[in-house]
């Protein structure tokens, strides 16, 4: 009798179990209908129970992984990861329409927790979408203006020049050389601190901020997908040390956005220092004698850190594909150079007042920019409401991922896509409009587009001049005087740049070499 009432009572809990969940799947199910109206999710592959699409996440080159699951599912497929909905953005129509036209819901970031671990909450591109952003968006953005932009052109020039010099002295350190004169050039802007020419404090200072970008390379680090593992102790097995990589970059980044702050007003206080983007914002808000506030002084600091962080990696990365480019195709460097040779002279150096008068140039630039891209996916947006898309379902809090080297390597756009071919921008020696142009991809998208994209520009453009008007490039040579077939493979994840930028540096003649020296 005791065993009969067991197994009735066990029976009777099953049921109501059982019940209980299907009352909740109903429940849920008539929600979600309500919610979505009917529609479905955006296409894409099978999903694993409880972890989705972790795997292909953490496919190498995850970049062209999207652009064959959108060769099979259309350009836009979702691809839910843990429970967080992600949605890959494969091609233009997409991108414009949600990034685009819907940025009102589509320009937040998502809170990832790899951003305050590695330090980086600090960065403009990662905040989330609201009024602090606004805030430091507004004034970035006054600092970098085209017109604004005209009272750095000088700046530019001279690190051009330094560049130079230190390439015709010591051709073989030309990544070297790369990082330390960007550096150089966008320190003197945003602090108005002149560096050494070597070896200078202010830019290896600075320069530790950048290892923090190594965060956000896709499925490096666990605590991206399992936020709760922040809190294990260091000295459990891999995600302790990842923890304790992530607390190094924090402190770095922390210190130096105040150490650069620091000695930009003491310079300022003393009369010595020079006009620059932080003097700009701390004149600004302290007009009429008005006192910084905290606050204030916080955007100041991250508005300079900022910009710091977005020119460096991404100039570096461009300038090391330029070279990688030319070495392997001669014929559009010799186009260039007859360019320059017609419109520059051989008694000067090119300045940004020649820019109009170098299609060629100018069509090389944008060329290198789609031919490998520095950041392939772009920055996730974030849905803040729910979205209805040719259809489809896409919910609140979906990760919006654009697929820019799909857009750049897209065949229709850019025929042979994986050759360098300044000329596919031209038509009867000028620029061509209805060529799709790549800086409407690589500098982002709708109202999270680089607010410092023009400095880019204008920075690529006189150093590409520059190199070209005075140097030749070609392949790198074996110890035997052979030249060396470098393949244009790729390194990095989230940034990428080239794995062999190996090439031959020599002054294109004697005038050039002298034209160096003497900066005119």
């Amino acid at each position: 009798m005791g065993i009969s009432s067991n197994e009735s009572l066990i029976s009777s809990s099953l049921v109501a179990i059982v019940g209980l969940l299907i009352l909740t799947y109903v429940v849920s199910y008539a929600r979600w209908q309500a919610r979505s109206h009917g529609r479905p999710l955006p296409p894409g592959p099978k999903c694993l129970p409880l972890v989705g699409n972790i795997f292909h996440m953490r496919k190498p080159e995850l970049w062209k992984a999207h652009r064959e699951l959108c060769k099979t599912y259309g350009d836009i497929v979702y691809v839910p990861v843990l429970g967080q909905s992600i949605v890959i953005l494969g091609g233009p129509q997409s991108i414009f329409d949600l990034l685009d036209k819907r940025s009102a819901v589509t320009s937040d970031r998502q809170r990832s927790v790899l951003i305050p671990l590695s330090g980086q909450d600090f960065n403009i591109a990662f905040m989330p979408y609201g009024s602090w952003w606004r805030h430091h968006r507004r004034e970035f953005t006054h600092h970098f203006l085209p017109v604004v932009n005209a009272g750095h052109l000088e700046a530019q020039r001279q690190s051009s020049l330094l560049f130079l010099r230190k390439l015709l002295k010591d051709p073989a350190r030309l990544c070297d050389h790369i990082r330390y004169t960007f550096s150089a050039s966008i320190v003197k802007v945003t602090y108005g601190i002149d560096v050494a020419e070597h070896d200078d404090p202010n830019i290896a200072l600075m320069e530790k901020t950048l290892e923090g970008f190594q965060a956000f390379s896709p499925g490096r680090f666990l605590v991206q997908y399992l936020p709760i593992l922040q809190h294990v102790p260091t000295w459990w097995p891999i995600v302790g040390s990842q923890l304790q990589e992530l607390k190094s970059w924090r402190t770095a980044a922390r210190e130096v956005k105040q150490a650069m702050y620091s000695k930009t007003q003491e310079s300022l206080l003393h009369g010595e220092g020079t006009e620059s983007v932080l003097s700009g914002l701390l004149d600004k808000l302290g007009e009429n004698g008005r006192a910084v506030s905290l606050e204030e002084q916080e955007i100041a600091k991250n508005v300079c850190i900022t910009a710091f962080e977005g020119a460096a990696d991404t100039a570096f990365s461009t300038l090391q594909f330029f070279f990688q480019a030319m070495s392997l195709y001669p014929e559009a460097q010799k186009k260039a150079q007859a360019e320059l040779d017609i419109v520059v002279g051989p008694d000067r150096l090119p300045d940004h007042s020649d820019k109009a008068a170098l299609p060629y140039v100018n069509a090389l630039l944008k060329e290198t920019l789609r031919w490998q891209n520095v950041v392939p996916m772009s920055l996730p947006h974030y849905t803040t409401e729910d979205i209805e898309y040719r259809g489809y379902f896409i919910p609140k809090g979906t990760i919006l991922s654009p697929q820019t080297w799909a857009c750049t390597h897209d065949p229709e756009a850019y025929p042979e896509p994986e050759r360098f071919l300044p000329d596919r921008y031209l038509h009867q020696g000028q620029l061509n409009a209805d060529v799709r142009d790549p800086t409407d991809f690589v500098f982002g998208y709708g109202r999270r587009v680089c607010p410092g994209k023009y400095f880019a520009e204008t920075a690529l453009f006189i150093n590409v001049a520059m190199i070209l008007h005075v140097f030749d490039i070609t392949p790198p040579l074996d110890e035997h005087g052979n030249a060396v077939v470098v393949e244009p493979k790729l390194a990095g994840s989230f940034l990428l740049y080239p794995e062999d930028c190996r090439c031959t540096i020599k002054p294109r003649s004697p005038l050039a070499a002298s034209l160096i020296l003497g900066g005119h």
